[in-house]
């Protein structure tokens, strides 16, 4: 059985703060049936979700798409391990 590589974070910094504020990491919403139905972006590193390459992708099309203030944030995909 192949192993999924799951080890990444979607990370979010407001532009405007500069490095004065901590970033803000992805939580991904799911249905009951397991299909993506959107992001919440939360504080704590420890609760956010640990996605594929692929779904943090997603994450972020999702995010720059869906979010009207999009344009001023970063969001960046990271490792787990940052």
């Amino acid at each position: 059985m192949e192993q999924i590589d799951q080890r990444y974070l979607v990370q979010q910094n407001k532009i405007s703060d500069g490095d004065k504020k901590p970033p803000v990491f992805a939580k991904v919403m799911r249905s009951k049936e397991g299909a993506f139905e959107g992001v919440s972006f939360i504080k704590s590193k420890d609760k956010a979700s640990v996605m594929t390459v692929a779904e943090a992708k997603q994450v972020i099309d999702w995010a720059t798409s869906k979010k009207a203030n999009a344009h001023e944030y970063i969001t960046k995909i990271i490792c787990l391990g940052q």
